[in-house]
């Protein structure tokens, strides 16, 4: 039997501990996972910590980021290798929207729709979310989020708060495979 090659948009972001290097490590593993292929991952963008309360510019800033990649794993099976490298890097599940080390979602898996009680895809807030939004166009200039419409124009919506980052992988904005070789 020949299993499907799925479009996959994962997003990242880590507030605590060296974020960048975090982010590039769970890139790197992600990237290694049996039955991902074609991993890209976009420039990081910094943003203000956002709370269920809102925005927090007393907390420690987010790094953020996305990429894409295509898989042969089913979205629950991706979804447990996520998990399993937020945890490898110290992510504690105890505040709803609190400070991480690391978080990973999962915003697509190709053109499904997704709804249990451990995953909803498409993500349910991306198109809220200028920290999702702003590296995908780096990412992507022509990028739609499924059921809201073009990237770039849910962010001209909804305003960008982030701050791209130029670190050595981010050097030039360029999109990245993950390690810093360009794409």
């Amino acid at each position: 039997m020949i299993a499907q090659v799925v479009p996959v948009l994962l997003a990242f972001g880590a507030n605590l501990g060296d974020r960048g290097e975090t982010i590039r490590a769970a890139q790197r593993e992600l990237a290694d996972v049996d039955g991902v292929t074609d991993f890209v991952a976009s420039p990081l963008h910094e943003t203000v910590a956002l709370t269920l309360d809102g925005p927090d510019p007393a907390a420690p800033k987010y790094i953020n980021g996305v990429a894409t990649l295509r898989t042969t794993l089913a979205p629950h099976a991706l979804l447990d290798a996520m998990q399993r490298i937020e945890t490898a890097h110290g992510r504690v599940r105890d505040t709803r929207w609190g400070d991480r080390t690391l978080d990973i979602d999962l915003i697509l898996f190709g053109g499904r729709v997704i709804s249990d009680d451990r995953l909803t895809v498409p993500h349910p807030r991306a198109h809220e979310r200028d920290f999702v939004l702003s590296p995908w166009l780096a990412l992507d200039p022509d990028a739609v989020l499924m059921g809201h419409g073009r990237v770039r124009e849910l962010l001209d919506r909804i305003g960008d708060t982030t701050t791209p980052l130029a670190d050595a992988a981010d050097r030039g904005h360029a999109p990245t495979r993950p390690g810093g070789e360009p794409a």
